[in-house]
């Protein structure tokens, strides 16, 4: 039977797995070149998203299923009053992951967008693989 802080550091890495894997579908995304801007921020928006749910998981913070890039963040103030501050921004890369990926009278992504929302989630990234033991980030 595995300890309770087994258990934690499985499902935290579980969560940083996920949120790597959309981290590095953006940067191809972006790199590859080929107007695949929606795409980008997407999956930008979906990395961050993990990496504050991560987060959230180490530290026993339950969460409701949301993609509210502010609503994790103020979750996870609970236990870092520096983490909004260090991430706020990142609320901008919501409508990425909720109105935007369906169809509707919304602009076009564009190259900027795109750029942008990768950066927003590289800080997102950075601030939580910082925050996180080494163990989660196997």
């Amino acid at each position: 039977m595995k300890r309770p802080e087994e258990v934690k550091l499985e499902f935290t890495r579980d969560w940083v797995r996920k949120a790597e894997g959309d981290f590095k579908a953006a940067e191809l995304l972006l790199q590859s070149g080929e107007g695949f801007q929606f795409q980008t921020a997407f999956h930008a928006q979906q990395a961050a998203e993990k990496y504050l749910k991560a987060y959230l998981v180490w530290h026993q913070i339950e969460f409701p299923k949301t993609h509210d890039i502010g609503k994790l963040t103020t979750l996870a103030a609970d236990v870092d009053v520096d983490l909004p501050a260090a991430v706020g921004e990142a609320e901008a890369l919501t409508p990425f992951g909720v109105d935007l990926r369906y169809p509707g009278d919304y602009a076009d992504v564009t190259p900027e967008d795109a750029r942008n929302a990768l950066a927003l989630a590289k800080r997102v990234r950075d601030k939580i693989r910082n925050r996180l033991p080494d163990g989660a980030l196997e």
